[in-house]
């Protein structure tokens, strides 16, 4: 069974960070390994790929974004 951490879905930060991340991508050119750590770092959370749910929002968004 697969455990969401509502928590990060519910972050602020985190949620500002996906919000952001269209703009970053579009600037900067970035790949997925440097959109992921910027997501991290404006949220503050040094990792978010162990949560299945807002790894595939991270994903989501930044696919959007680079295309």
């Amino acid at each position: 069974m697969n455990k969401i951490n509502p928590m990060l879905l519910n972050n602020s930060a985190f949620i500002s960070g996906l919000r952001g991340l269209q703009g970053f991508v579009m600037e900067t050119g970035a790949d997925i390994d440097m959109a992921y750590d910027w997501v991290a770092d404006q949220s503050g959370i040094s990792s978010f790929c162990h949560d299945g749910a807002a790894f595939d929002c991270f994903y989501d968004v930044f696919m959007e974004a680079s295309n």
